[in-house]
């Protein structure tokens, strides 16, 4: 029963590539890509480039300077996967020097899943767990409201997941909402 709400659950997420087919790289308006997209709670983000280059989650200041050294998260493995675990902006650039001011950054405005308008203060699930480091790892990290320790889900799990849940594409909402009534039901 576990593994089909975790299926249902997990088919409401996006992941986003950075960039598209260009990856994270100097010369992509990611302005533009990120304004024609919607990002919610559970959603990730996989940058994907070259060496040469890094992932950096700044606050919002160290983003508009362009201000290296004082990065929330960073990573320079060349694939790096960030669920996005807290709603309002987020913000990431590339810490190699010039690269964030020729462009290389990036804002999503994240949302939860039940909203609908563009707040800008952040909220998260409650959860007495500290949040995962972002990593090259493979596989996606979900947080848990239990207290429990957070547990990785291999991306071999989420493509065959995602394989599964393509049949009920167009109807996996009301999938999952006849999943949590039998499980609301069992309980």
């Amino acid at each position: 029963m576990f593994m089909v709400v975790s299926l249902a659950v997990r088919s409401l997420a996006t992941v986003y590539t950075v960039g598209d087919a260009s990856g994270w790289t100097i010369g992509v308006d990611y302005g533009t890509w990120s304004a024609s997209k919607t990002f919610v709670v559970g959603d990730t983000l996989v940058f994907n480039y070259g060496s040469g280059h890094t992932v950096d989650e700044v606050k919002q200041s160290d983003y508009k300077t362009c201000t290296i050294g004082n990065s929330i998260t960073t990573d320079n493995k060349g694939k790096t996967s960030i669920l996005l675990q807290t709603s309002g902006t987020h913000f990431f650039i590339c810490a190699i020097i010039g690269h964030c001011g020729s462009g290389m950054k990036l804002s999503v405005n994240v949302l939860l899943p039940s909203t609908t308008n563009n707040s800008t203060s952040p909220t998260s699930f409650p959860s007495t767990t500290p949040t995962p480091t972002p990593t090259a790892t493979s596989g996606v990290y979900p947080t848990t409201t239990t207290g429990a320790t957070p547990y990785m889900i291999p991306d071999s799990v989420v493509s065959s997941s995602r394989s599964v849940l393509s049949i009920f594409r167009g109807g996996g909402l009301v999938f999952a909402g006849v999943v949590f009534v039998n499980l609301v039901h069992f309980l």
